[in-house]
């Protein structure tokens, strides 16, 4: 459970906006995407590894 704890005086929009921030940072919404399907373990290296790939050939481009 987030816990949010508001100051005297705090903008109620400033307080909601750390809320979204910290939910972000848990990833909760990601991981329960993420449930939603099961996704072989081989499947998921193959696509680290074309995401890896992907990264390197952009970052090579940027380099010459």
């Amino acid at each position: 459970m987030l816990i949010i704890p508001i100051k005297d005086g705090e903008n109620i929009d400033r307080a909601l906006k750390r809320y979204k921030r910290k939910f972000d940072k848990t990833g909760t919404v990601r991981q329960l995407r993420a449930r939603q399907a099961f996704i072989k373990p081989s499947v998921t290296n193959r696509m680290k590894f074309q995401k890896a790939a992907y990264i390197q050939n952009m970052r090579d481009k940027l380099e010459s």
